[in-house]
C-alpha cells in the first residue's frame, strides 16, 4: 500500500500581502505552555494582576475595600472610589476609572461591573464625605499566548497571527517569535483557532484583527 504524505500549509497560503520592510511584523515573546503553529491567532497580556485590596486614603471611616477583581473591560491605571454620601453603617461612593470616566456608584457590599469588582465593608467608625480608596491596575507583561476566549487580561482580544510554529512547552520557558500584528491581507481559512471557538467568536476576532489593518481577502 503506498504511503500518503500530507503537505502542511505555507505562510504564503495564509499571508497574501504585507507592508514593506517588515512593517506588518513584530517580534513577540511567547509565554510558557504554548504549542502554536503557523497561523495561530494570538492575544497579548495587556492587564497585570489586579490587587485584591483597595488602598485607603486618609480616611475617617475604618471600613475596607476588598475582594477586588478585574473584568472584561478593566483598564490599566488607577480606579478611584470617593465617599459622596454618608449614612450610619453605610455610605455612597462614586467610582471613576483610570480615564476619569464615571462608573455606577457603589454602596456597602459587593460591587459588580465589567470594569472592576470589589466589596465595601463598614467599620467601627462610619465613613465621612471625601473618604476614598484607590485600586491600581498594573500593565501586563506584553507577552503573547493563544487567543484566550475566556481571558480578562487582554489575551481575549485577537492581537496578531503567528508566521511560524513555536513550542514553549518543553522546556517550559519564554521564547521569541514573530507575528503579523498590523497592515496585512490574509486568507482566514488558514487561521488556527483555540479549540471550541464558535463562528461568532471567530468573527469578533477577525473584526479585531481588521481594526489593526489585518483584513481578510475573499477574492482568491
Amino acid at each position: 500500500m503506498p504511503t500518503v504524505l500530507t503537505e502542511g500549509n505555507y505562510l504564503n497560503d495564509l499571508l497574501k500581502w504585507e507592508m514593506e520592510n517588515y512593517h506588518s511584523r513584530e517580534q513577540v515573546t511567547v509565554l510558557p505552555g504554548q504549542d502554536l503553529v503557523m497561523g495561530s491567532v494570538i492575544g497579548k497580556i495587556k492587564i497585570g494582576s489586579v490587587p485584591t485590596i483597595g488602598t485607603a486614603g486618609t480616611n475617617t471611616g475604618t471600613g475596607t475595600c476588598g475582594s477586588v477583581t478585574g473584568g472584561a473591560k478593566t483598564k490599566v491605571g488607577v480606579y478611584t472610589l470617593r465617599c459622596v454620601g454618608v449614612a450610619a453603617n453605610g455610605g455612597i461612593f462614586s467610582v471613576r476609572d483610570p480615564d476619569g470616566e464615571a462608573l455606577p456608584n457603589a454602596v456597602m457590599g459587593a460591587y459588580t461591573n465589567s470594569a472592576i469588582n470589589f466589596t465595601l465593608t463598614d467599620g467601627a467608625t462610619d465613613f465621612a464625605l471625601g473618604d476614598s480608596f484607590t485600586i491600581t491596575v498594573p500593565a501586563g507583561s506584553g507577552k503573547v499566548k493563544e487567543l484566550n476566549l475566556t481571558g480578562i487580561d487582554g489575551s481575549e482580544d485577537a492581537y496578531g497571527i503567528m508566521i511560524a510554529g513555536v513550542d514553549t512547552t518543553t522546556p517550559s520557558a519564554d521564547k521569541q517569535a514573530v507575528a503579523i500584528v498590523r497592515d496585512a491581507q490574509i486568507i482566514a481559512d488558514y487561521l488556527t483557532w483555540p479549540a471550541g471557538a464558535s463562528d461568532v467568536q471567530k468573527a469578533a476576532a477577525l473584526t479585531q484583527l481588521a481594526n489593526a489593518g489585518i483584513v481578510t481577502r475573499t477574492d482568491v
